[in-house]
């Protein structure tokens, strides 16, 4: 029927320490504000719209991962593009399935 065991010292003191770091963290979240503000469209990735769908243009398939690596920016940025461009209609699916659309300029 035993007790609890006894912590040892250092134990003590790294649970101390760790608990400092907490509300340290704690109180320097609360300086920033809280929770990060969310980022709006892919403006800031993409700079020059004009400029990405000219690089784009001359790709024969346009693919949410090879838009994104000849433009340089991150998949999700890339896919914020490709949608953009297909609601403004300067491209259309033309195949693809489960997210992995294929898209092609139209003429």
């Amino acid at each position: 029927m035993g007790g609890v065991k006894r912590r040892s010292i250092t134990s003590e003191e790294k649970a101390q320490a760790r608990q400092a770091e907490e509300q340290a963290a704690k109180q320097k979240s609360e300086k920033r504000g809280g929770k990060p503000q969310k980022r709006e469209g892919y403006s800031e990735w993409v700079k020059d719209e004009k400029a990405a769908v000219s690089q784009i243009k001359s790709m024969k398939a346009l693919t949410l991962y090879s838009v994104a690596k000849a433009l340089g920016v991150t998949a999700s940025a890339a896919n914020q593009f490709l949608k953009t461009l297909e609601s403004k209609g300067l491209i259309v699916k033309v195949g693809g399935f489960s997210g992995h659309y294929i898209y092609e300029f139209k003429e």
